[in-house]
């Protein structure tokens, strides 16, 4: 059982009594393949609320008087979100995957087009798109496939009723294929034309959609998330020279923990609204060019935690000393962690980004009459790129090994072994079906060329469209929210020691209350909100371009992490300069 199955189960039992889920919350727990009860989650959230509820009291009991309204109004909300968090984090889950799988929905489309153009039989066509995709979509379709054996159906329909809810050009798209499959020869191109066009013209509409409806909501979370709050730090002398006092514990409140509650919550609203994800090959940790020892990444973070630590308490100040260890030693173990992946990651999308050009040279010899196999080598001498040497390993393979295409691809030791592509082994497969049809099947390799063409321009038209929104909230988390959270610090600063120099003790009890000597409490509490946007932001802006990627988040959060660090602790140094 998973360690997350355990926690819910044992959060269940902290509240026995009979509870009611609905119908949307088993759905979500039966896409994601869980035998939890929606009952147990239920029971969960409020056996969740019901162990932390101390905590609360505490609080309520340790903070100062004038707080404890605040305070109490603060914890009944954080176990209310506690509670709605735990009940809706499987929908929010299986909304998360179903987009991620939604990504795939034009290749499956593609493959089965490609496989009807070869043999046009809707049973091969379905059984062809669903044995040579991975996720949640490939395996659906395998499913009904099974399903569907023995009788005339090919399991296409079922398939298409299954998802018609989340992405309706789907249904519409192997409607066609399936009808082509019946088509008189000189429609059933056209046909199986149309079938990809409205896949592809759905994903577009979608994404289009999408990102018309997402600048509002980001400009907000902008405005309200970043300006504003960074904008009342420069306000908390002014506040403090009225008499008002504005506590330590109030700002680590405010800044540190409801605003990047806040945050967190908005970020996966919009998250869980993006229709389809487009997301980068799955890289699995038994890959051989991963290495196996876990220590280098821990070792890194480490040191440049020690040296970042002792660099920044010596060049800025003490209480930064901390600050600067957190940020850049837990970015630069993150950076270790995942570089060996995107390393992977990046090999892999230089073999996708040729194979259009590959299929190409490949379906034109064949169309010329020459077979597969050395079509494929001569293709490899005219291919530069990393595709080229995939090529060139499989021709290779082929003349030693005497072995056929799909073996020289797809074997154990064969080309793409080491490349976890989807769509380079279901090219792979093409090419293999193709060396038993032979010259027939030289239009179909030329046409796959296209198709890849074509999903590759759906991609880049997706990312275009929604890269301002994402490019701002990037170069925001990393450089732009460091840089006036710093600069706002060192002026809070200077606004409080000339003010204790002019004689105001109102502004100088007021610092000495919120920051201690100096700014120290200050700069701490705002430093660690810096470092949390930066993680938030840049989970954001990489889950709405690529999708919520474990290895790419946490690349670009660790890049992320140092950024800020480095930019925050260097605007309050140079701001003080000046100040």
């Amino acid at each position: 059982m998973h360690p997350t199955e355990h926690a819910v189960r044992g959060l269940a039992r902290l509240y026995p009594w009979p509870v009611e889920a609905s119908e949307e919350l088993d759905r979500a727990l039966g896409f994601l393949g869980t035998a939890t009860m929606p009952e147990t989650v239920v029971r969960a959230g409020y056996g969740a609320a019901l162990a932390w509820s101390p905590l609360v009291v505490v609080g309520v009991v340790l903070v100062p008087t004038a707080l404890v309204p605040v305070v109490g109004l603060c914890g009944v909300a954080a176990l209310l979100g506690l509670v709605h968090a735990v009940h809706t984090a499987p929908r929010v889950l299986a909304t998360a995957r179903r987009t991620r799988a939604l990504g795939e929905a034009p290749a499956l489309v593609s493959r089965a087009v490609l496989r009807m153009r070869i043999t046009p039989a809707t049973e091969s066509a379905a059984a062809f798109a669903a044995e040579t995709g991975r996720g949640p979509l490939a395996a659906s379709l395998r499913e009904h496939v099974r399903r569907a054996a023995g009788n005339p159906r090919s399991g296409l329909t079922g398939f298409t009723v299954e998802w018609d809810e989340w992405f309706p050009a789907l249904r519409r798209a192997l409607l066609l294929v399936e009808s082509a499959g019946t088509a008189p020869r000189g429609e059933r191109e056209r046909t199986l034309d149309r079938g990809l066009d409205a896949v592809l013209d759905g994903a577009r509409d979608e994404m289009a959609g999408f990102a018309a409806s997402l600048q509002g909501p980001a400009t907000a979370l902008y405005a309200f998330g970043v300006l504003l709050p960074l904008a009342l730090v420069a306000l908390l002398p002014a506040i403090g020279m009225t008499g008002v006092s504005v506590p330590l514990a109030g700002i680590v409140l405010l800044y540190d923990l409801l605003l990047p509650g806040v945050l967190l919550a908005a970020s996966v609203w919009l998250l869980v609204r993006r229709p389809v994800t487009f997301p980068p090959p799955s890289i699995d940790r038994s890959h051989p060019d991963l290495p196996d020892r876990a220590w280098p990444p821990v070792v890194a973070g480490a040191v440049t935690a020690a040296v970042s630590g002792f660099a920044g308490t010596v060049l800025v100040g003490i209480w930064t000393g901390p600050l600067a260890a957190i940020g850049c030693g837990t970015g630069t173990a993150l950076v270790v962690h995942y570089r060996p992946v995107k390393a992977v990651r990046d090999r892999v999308r230089a073999v996708e980004d040729g194979l259009a050009d590959a299929l190409y040279h490949v379906g034109r010899r064949v169309e010329e009459g020459q077979a597969v196999e050395t079509a494929v080598e001569s293709a490899a001498e005219e291919v530069t790129d990393a595709t080229g040497q995939v090529l060139a390993d499989a021709a290779h393979r082929q003349r030693q090994l005497k072995v056929g295409v799909r073996e020289a691809f797809l074997g154990e030791h064969g080309a793409l072994a080491t490349v976890p592509s989807s769509r380079a082994r279901s090219t792979a497969t093409l090419l293999s079906l193709a060396a038993r049809e032979g010259r027939p099947a030289g239009g179909a390799i030329v046409a796959m060329a296209d198709h890849l063409e074509e999903l590759a321009t759906v991609e880049r038209d997706a990312r275009h469209r929604i890269g301002q929104v994402t490019s701002t909230l990037a170069n925001t988390a990393a450089v732009f929210a460091p840089l006036v959270a710093g600069a706002t610090v060192a002026l809070a600063d200077g606004m409080t020691m000339g003010g204790s120099s002019a004689g105001s003790s109102g502004a100088g009890e007021t610092m000495a209350t919120a920051g201690g000597p100096g700014t120290a409490g200050l700069g701490l509490a705002v430093g660690i909100y810096v470092l949390v946007l930066a993680a938030l932001l840049t989970t954001l802006s990489t889950g709405l371009s690529r999708g919520l990627d474990r290895a790419l988040v946490g690349y670009r959060v660790g890049w992320a992490l140092v950024a800020a660090t480095a930019t925050y602790l260097a605007s309050f140094y140079a701001a003080g300069l000046l100040l």
